[in-house]
């Protein structure tokens, strides 16, 4: 289940809005010009399964969303713990990699999760904004937002990324810290586990 919660750009101390209603969390982002969207999740789509099957798998929704986006290159990329032991090494590359503040100034950023979460923080007119993305979510975060993504310290997760440049993912980084003053994946994450077992 797909999480949203909204803070005071001042700090995590300022809760705005938490909620993980998908009809309130779609009419928060669309003024920000952030796509959302709930894909039919397949469940006979293996959790760490290849490219070919996800493309096999997904291939009406991709097909809708190319018609209507234009999209130059679509590609599968996944990351799950293993027992290789670069397997630490690889994932703490991974994530500071986008966890960072950022933009993209020539491209939206366009993923769906196939298995697996990962949190965007959006941060747009004096607000931050991090969107728990879970299996079936669909995001969309225009040319130009300001945002940073995070992964956990052990990422497990599959998501097909959609991109209008074949260059594919490039970023423009602010150098501002503001990232390391909001929750991380992990506390987010573990959280709304908490919350969800106790409902």
């Amino acid at each position: 289940m797909t999480l949203l919660t909204t803070w005071s750009e001042s700090g995590p101390e300022k809760l705005v809005r938490r909620t993980s209603a998908p009809a309130e969390i779609a009419a928060a982002l669309e003024p920000l010009g952030v796509r959302y969207e709930q894909w039919p999740v397949r469940e006979d789509v293996p959790s760490d399964a290849d490219s070919e099957t996800v493309f096999a798998a997904y291939a009406p929704e991709i097909d809708r969303l190319n018609a209507e986006e234009g999209f130059t290159t679509v590609d599968v990329l996944g990351l799950h713990p293993s027992d290789d032991p670069e397997f630490p090494a690889k994932a703490k590359a991974a994530r500071e990699k986008f966890l960072q503040e950022h933009t993209h100034d020539d491209d939206d950023e366009v993923r769906f999760f196939v298995s697996g979460s990962g949190i965007f923080y959006l941060h747009v007119a004096g607000e931050v904004h991090a969107v728990l993305c879970e299996k079936g979510d669909l995001l969309g975060v225009p040319r130009g937002t300001t945002h940073w993504f995070d992964m956990g310290t052990s990422p497990s997760f599959t998501a097909i990324r959609f991109f209008h440049e074949e260059d594919g993912w490039i970023g423009s980084f602010t150098g501002s810290s503001i990232a390391s003053r909001f929750p991380d994946y992990d506390t987010i994450a573990a959280a709304h586990a908490a919350d969800r077992a106790a409902a």
